[in-house]
């Protein structure tokens, strides 16, 4: 897993080292071919660094969606918040979504084509770019949900960098993270106005009636973060470690005010963003900084070369040619100049070295394009192209640092999703599964030096923020060389896609009459990656030599034992009867099983086929699934004869011969989720609905296990069970039916009705929710916030929280906080027994805080409180029949399964 990744940002000292001899004002530059001949396809090369914004895309996806391996995901965001904040980019090889940096992308992306509309027309690129700066806007919209409130932030950075693995199956919890009035973040708000401001100029001539939108929220964000001052980093505290503000916000000011006069014509933005450059950072000098170039953190590099652009004022002109110097020439009267590698590269910083140059060489594209002298035209253009060329494989490695294009392109960037890894690990695959075209990576060092290796995040990671300016300059070398240049046909490429579902199986046991089979059910799936609860397989046999000794199908058994993660197994059913070829269904369904790590990825089952005792007949040399077997119990390798199915659907895997309707599985999945809620003398049940069922029966037992005795149908997945005895414990489950035939029998629920079932409740609300998809694994993993509604501040020390479970075989236990806003270092866990065990529960979770994790102040919760816990063996425990569990509660929701008391008394939730 990676350290945690400091974006450096523009800090206070800027000691370079000088790598170019200056003669008489003039700069030595090391030999870089012109780029008129320098060969690169332009067009291609903007096409890609575009189709990079589409790999980022967070939320549900659209149908024109041109990327195999992304599918939908933070589907969540916002939820815990009570807001829709879905959408957006994933900001570089992780899935935080960063509202500043994304915010900077994408005003250099409208700036872009602001300046250079011309490049993205000739190279057929302007409906893909404005559609992905409208993917961000749209996003921010979102995430502006009242005058004085912005979401700047989804995702926990330490939570989300502890986890490889693909955007699609995040198992972590993602806290949205907010600004407002009494929180404020000029910055934030000033950089997303500049995003909405910017955009609106872009789109008014295709779409009115959105830049009209667009503008009014940049004007309320603009009145935001001019009105209530401070820096976002300071409210949103996650952000410090990876985007923290250095340059504070009075450039942000500056920026935003400049877009919305150019998006306005209003005089007074402009004013304001004049009046805001007298804040800008000075040196000792009283110059504003030149030693850096515009990035994320610091725009006022980009808001001087527009004043000076628009005012002509010579403070800004002056200002802005400082900084031209630093990375061309060298500043006049001064031996300040940024380091050159000996391949020509100028080299701000090792931390995405690319990035910076390729800043610089956007707005020396633009300063160019706008200075009238000569040779300082010559300079700032010659400067820009030989930095792009340089990006595009025109250096001593003659190597590409775009993913996907040109020579020796680096193909190990350190990004979790087109890695594709299924077991949580950057070794594993040990090469990506994907292309991650278009992307810049971080890029060489000062010797020009480069190692292509996933786990260097310095160097080889990739960013929303790195390819912003890289792709406007792309974009104006279009304008500039790319004459009669195209971008790729029938872009991008199909992938050659490996095997995503199977099972790896081998020979657990055999006797006379009997085989055991160890199978592994594999979800590796990458195209795009995938949870799925309804996977399946069908092991196939030759049962003729029981025919020939007397027996049938009916004498022989199949049993799941030995280690079980999750399946049911049918007993032998029929494939092709006249010649005696049969299989048993292993079924998953209930089981999530997805790439996410290494208990997340694979779910193991062993099943055993067998005849009658005493009977020396068996014979597994005719099995159509055995042949795929390995004889070794602990080399289980896959299988291609047994054929995997997702919701009844083949996946994977060959089919025997004959059967008429080749094998697909038309019985309904068993029912999952089965839910059964006490009241007076009732039981209410609700389960998830199965595809293709028409029927449900529910089935009611007083015996644990049962036998079971159906008491009625529904064609719904719900059912009310009436004129029951309260303080009795009834158990049921549901089966599935359609016109085929009926499904297995859902896992067991149980309820005990009592009078008075009515949950306490106060000024003090527990909430709940779980990311734990594996109710039959070996920890128990549960989310809460406790919320105060009432008037008066409560001391957390003072109270308790209790979560009921079966314990599923007495054992040590042992707690763990991994995370809580209060501190996990104040959260305690102790564990009791029920003094009277009832279906659902026997023990119970008690949460203690220390006096550090404070108070409740009115109106405010705890924060999210991230737990879990194990048996000291790590045996299993099974969730479904827990009173507490709520195994589709995804959101935080008042649960009152859990119970709170306070000083011994119990203030909220009702007890098992």
């Amino acid at each position: 897993m990676s350290q945690s990744k400091r974006k450096t940002g523009c800090i206070a000292s800027f000691s370079l080292i000088l790598a170019c001899t200056i003669v008489s004002g003039t700069a030595v530059h090391p030999s870089v071919t012109d780029a008129a001949t320098a060969g690169f396809n332009y067009a291609e090369a903007l096409q890609k660094s575009v189709y990079f914004y589409e790999t980022q895309r967070s939320g549900k996806l659209p149908e024109n969606n041109r990327v195999e391996w992304r599918g939908d995901s933070g589907l969540q965001d916002g939820a815990d918040v009570g807001h829709d904040l879905t959408g957006g980019w994933y900001d570089a090889g992780d899935h935080v979504k960063f509202g500043f940096p994304m915010a900077y992308t994408s005003t250099m992306l409208a700036w872009s084509v602001y300046e250079y509309k011309d490049g993205y027309v000739k190279s057929g690129q302007l409906d893909e770019i404005l559609d992905n700066i409208r993917w961000a806007t749209d996003y921010f919209v979102k995430a502006h949900t009242a005058p004085n409130e912005l979401w700047g932030q989804v995702g926990n950075g330490t939570a989300d960098h502890n986890w490889w693995g693909p955007a699609e199956v995040m198992p972590m919890a993602r806290p949205a993270y907010k600004i407002d009035a009494a929180h404020p973040g000029s910055d934030l708000a000033g950089e997303i106005a500049a995003a909405l401001a910017s955009a609106s100029i872009i789109f008014r001539d295709s779409d009115a009636a959105y830049a009209d939108k667009l503008l009014l929220h940049a004007k309320q964000l603009y009145n935001f973060a001019d009105t209530y001052r401070g820096a976002y980093s300071d409210t949103i505290t996650d952000a410090k470690q990876y985007y923290n503000s250095w340059s504070s916000y009075a450039d942000e000011l500056s920026w935003g005010g400049i877009w919305l006069y150019l998006a306005t014509g209003e005089q007074t933005y402009l004013d304001k963003a004049i009046a805001a450059s007298d804040l800008w950072g000075t040196n000792q000098a009283g110059d504003w900084g030149y030693q850096w170039t515009q990035s994320w953190d610091d725009k006022h590099y980009g808001a001087q070369l527009l004043l000076a652009r628009i005012t002509n004022d010579p403070k800004f002109i002056q200002s802005t040619e400082r900084n031209m110097q630093f990375w061309t020439t060298g500043v006049n009267g001064t031996s300040d100049r940024v380091a050159y590698t000996p391949g020509g590269l100028a080299h701000l910083d090792q931390w995405g070295a690319l990035r910076y140059a390729a800043n610089q060489a956007f707005m020396a594209f633009v300063y160019a394009d706008w200075v009238t002298d000569p040779v300082k035209k010559n300079t700032a253009q010659t400067f820009a192209e030989r930095q792009i060329n340089y990006m595009l494989g025109d250096n001593p490695r003659s190597s590409s640092y775009v993913i996907g294009f040109g020579a020796n392109a680096p193909q190990h960037p350190h990004h979790r999703t087109s890695h594709g890894s299924w077991s949580d690990s950057q070794t594993t695959p040990a090469n990506h599964r994907h292309v991650l075209y278009g992307a810049l990576v971080g890029g060489p060092s000062k010797t020009d030096a480069y190692t292509d290796a996933i786990s260097d995040y310095v160097s080889n990671e990739v960013a929303t923020d790195y390819n912003s300016a890289f792709t406007g300059s792309l974009a104006r070398m279009m304008m500039l060389h790319g004459q009669g240049q195209q971008p790729l046909a029938n872009f991008p490429a199909l992938e050659v896609r490996e095997d995503e579902m199977f099972t790896e199986t081998s020979v657990n046991a055999s006797g006379s009459n009997f085989v055991e089979i160890r199978a592994v059910l594999n979800n590796r799936s990458a195209w795009p990656a995938r949870s799925s609860s309804q996977l399946s397989f069908n092991y196939y046999l030759d049962i003729s030599e029981a025919v020939a000794a007397g027996y049938g199908p009916g004498d022989i058994t199949v049993k799941a034992g030995g280690y079980n993660q999750g399946a049911t197994v049918s007993q032998l059913l029929p494939y092709d009867e006249a010649n005696h070829i049969y299989y048993t269904k292993v079924d998953f369904s209930g089981t999530p099983i997805y790439p996410g790590g290494q208990s997340a990825y694979r779910k193991e089952v062993q099943f055993r086929i067998a005849g009658p005792l005493n009977t020396t007949f068996w014979d597994n040399s005719n099995d159509f699934s055995f042949k795929g077997v390995a004889a070794n119990a602990s080399s289980a390798t896959k299988n291609p004869y047994i054929p995997v199915y997702d919701a009844g659907v083949k996946v994977y895997g060959e089919l025997p011969s004959g059967g008429g309707t080749p094998g697909e599985p038309q019985v309904p999945g068993r029912p999952s989720g089965l839910q059964a809620e006490p009241g007076n003398a009732s039981v209410a049940l609700s389960w998830n609905a199965v595809s293709g069922a028409t029927t449900y029966t529910v089935k009611r037992s007083l015996v644990s296990g049962g036998p079971y005795t159906a008491i009625g149908t529904s064609t719904t997945a719900v059912y009310s069970d009436s004129g029951l005895t309260n303080g009795v414990d009834y158990y049921y489950v549901v089966t599935a039916s359609n016109s085929v035939g009926e499904s297995t029998a859902s896992v067991q629920a149980a309820a005990r009705p009592r009078e008075g079932s009515t949950p306490t409740t106060g000024a003090l609300r527990v909430q709940y929710r779980t990311n734990d998809t594996s109710p039959g694994d070996s920890q128990i993993r549960s989310q809460f916030r406790i919320v105060n509604t009432g008037t008066e501040a409560i001391a957390l020390s003072g109270l308790k929280l209790r979560y009921y479970y079966t314990v599923d075989g007495d054992k040590p236990q042992e707690f763990h906080c991994d995370y809580a806003q209060v501190g996990s270092g104040n959260v305690s866990g102790t564990f009791g027994k029920l003094s009277a065990p009832v279906a659902l529960a026997d023990s119970y979770l008690e949460i203690s805080f220390a006096a550090g994790a404070g108070s409740l102040a009115p109106g405010a919760d705890s924060g999210e409180i991230q737990v879990r816990f194990n048996k000291s063996d790590w045996t299993a425990f099974n969730e479904n029949n827990d009173y507490s569990y709520g195994g589709t509660q995804a959101t935080f929701a008042d649960w009152n399964k859990v119970t709170l008391h306070r000083a011994g008394t119990l203030v909220w939730g009702l007890e098992p």
